[in-house]
This record gives structure tokens, sequence and C-alpha cells, in this order.
């Protein structure tokens, strides 16, 4: 890039904006020493009353797991520095990501909500601490730090913007952009597997068989629990189910 080109993108106000709301998230982690977060995607629209059954079991399974994962950062990091806890983090909306909110907070442990403005959809549920509360503008940044802390990624059923994570977050993972044995569980095998048709893609040469691997599907919140945590830094720690 020539220098009167940096000139220009320095200058662009949106450049500064993307440059203030980037450093501003990281000063925020840094300040609340939040360095592992367990990220829980998964679609603002499933309610916990829900009239469909399979979405109300969804959202039951995703303040389960959460629960489960919080009471184990609890137990097993509550004598370490705080920025070797485990976070529970979010896109701090409703639906399953209140889910996953309620569950680590109620499990007595705070929770990251990365919330994202929109028209609709953009307030912050009632379980994560205000301080814990990250407002972005830009869809990317907030990307950016969904992948950047989180040591293991749970998939739950979700639309546009759930799938978009799903398959954003494994491109990075197969072209080792990001530490390829983080633990990944795809949640709900009866949505996935009609949605998405790894199967094929493989069949037809499009993903390598290495590349299976790089994520488990599952409806059981135990085998995501154990997954997730008998591969978290299984060097330093016993950790077994």
């Amino acid at each position: 890039m020539k220098n009167d080109d940096r000139q220009l993108l320095f200058d662009n106000e949106r450049g500064k904006r993307i440059f203030e709301e980037f450093a501003n998230a990281k000063d925020k982690l840094e300040k609340l020493n939040i360095k592992n977060t367990i990220v829980m995607f998964g679609s603002a629209r499933i309610k916990p009353d829900d009239p469909h059954e399979k979405a109300r079991s969804y959202y039951a399974a995703a303040y389960d797991l959460a629960n489960k994962l919080a009471l184990w950062s609890k137990e097993k990091f509550s004598a370490l520095p705080p920025e070797e806890k485990y976070y529970i983090c979010t896109g701090g909306g409703g639906g399953i990501m209140e889910a996953a909110n309620k569950g680590a907070a109620d499990a007595g442990e705070p929770t990251v909500g990365l919330n994202i403005l929109l028209p609709f959809e953009q307030a912050a549920n009632p379980y994560i601490p205000e301080e814990m509360i990250f407002n972005f503008h830009y869809f990317f940044i907030r990307k950016f730090y969904f992948a950047f802390p989180a040591k293991a990624f749970v998939i739950f059923p979700g639309g546009f913007g759930t799938l978009d994570e799903l398959f954003e977050i494994l491109t990075l993972a197969q072209t080792n952009k990001m530490q390829q044995t983080i633990p990944f569980v795809i949640f709900g095998k009866d949505f996935f597997n009609k949605i998405i048709n790894f199967d094929m893609l493989l069949e037809h040469g499009l993903i390598s068989e290495n590349d299976k691997k790089l994520y488990i599907v599952t409806d059981d919140t135990e085998e995501a629990f154990c997954h997730i945590t008998a591969k978290i830094k299984p060097d330093r720690y016993f950790i077994g189910c």
C-alpha cells in the first residue's frame, strides 16, 4: 500500500471507527482478564416456551451445557489467577444465547456477551454483567473477538448468522488460522444433518477426511461436555469425565 493510500485509510472516518472499536474491545478484555472463552452460538429466536418441542429442547440443552461448563471452570480453576478461568461467551442476545448466559449465571459464574447493534435483536440479555457486555457495530470485529480468546466452540441450531459463524470458524480451523485441535461441537444431529451434507462435500472432494475430524455432531450435552473438557489444556490439568 502506498503512503498516500494509507493516509486515506487513516483519514477516513470509517477507518477510525474500525480501529477504535477493535482497540476498545482489546482493552476491555485485558482489563477484565478474559483470556479463555467457551463460545456458544445459536438462534436468538428459540425460546424456552417455544411452541416447537425440539426448539425447547435446544434451549434446555444450551442452558444445561453452559451450566456444566461454568461449574467445571469454577471447580477446576477457582484457586488460579483470573486469566486462567474459562468464561461462557455468546453473542449476547436472546434464544440460545440467553440460555447459555443464564446457565453460566445460575452456576454463579460471570458470563460474556459480544452484542451486535442491529435494528432488531440488539438488546443484551439480562444474564450478562453490565461490565461484560461488549457492543459492536462491525460484524467482522465481533467475529474476531469470538475467535481470538476462544478455547472451544459449540454451535446450536440457528439461521443465517449462526451458519455464517459455523463456517467461519471451521474455515479458520481447516486453514490452520487457529489452533486446529480446539474442540468444536455441532449440537443437533437432526437439524444439522438436514441443513449440511458434510458427507457429500467429502464425496465430491471438497473437504478431506481430516476436515471431518475438526468437529463432532451430537445431541448429548454430556458428550459435548466431555469432548470440550477433555481437550482443553490436557497437558496442564487432569480433566476427565
